[in-house]
């Protein structure tokens, strides 16, 4: 499978899931609506994709130039903790708008968001490779 095939393949499944479990979890934790919070997951997901995309490919080409091959856990460690990282930040202005919270109360939500999908990123990506092979790159 090609690098993008395989990227766009990973984020595009990675966030099937997401939306499924973000939108109910936003409507219970905010008491909002549901269409409300599933088109705000839904947005959300859309940006996490395109940080996917973007954040996978810087990674992929760090991770190209080490003389250690593979993907040990601290390898996906780093890579949950860089791609949850970068979104939090990127995705607390968007809540706050949309839910009418404080950048203090987006930034609380981005972090119960973290906690789930900091395991997720990491069990996700596991099984993609067990599933799909290991890029290139960690080959």
């Amino acid at each position: 499978m090609s690098p993008t095939t395989r990227r766009v393949l990973q984020a595009f499944l990675y966030e099937i899931v997401a939306i499924a479990v973000v939108g109910p979890a936003l409507s219970l934790a905010f008491d909002k609506q549901h269409a409300s919070t599933f088109a705000l997951a839904v947005v959300l997901s859309t940006i996490a994709l395109t940080w996917n995309y973007a954040f996978n490919w810087m990674f992929e080409r760090w991770e190209s130039r080490q003389t250690v091959r593979g993907r040990s856990f601290a390898r996906r460690l780093a890579h949950g903790a860089g791609f949850e990282g970068g979104l939090v930040i990127i995705l607390m202005p968007v809540m706050s708008l949309w839910l009418e919270i404080s950048m203090v109360e987006a930034f609380i939500a981005n972090l119960g968001l973290l906690v789930f999908f900091f395991f997720y990123a990491i069990a996700f990506t596991w099984a993609f490779d067990r599933i799909f092979g290991v890029p290139a790159s960690a080959a």
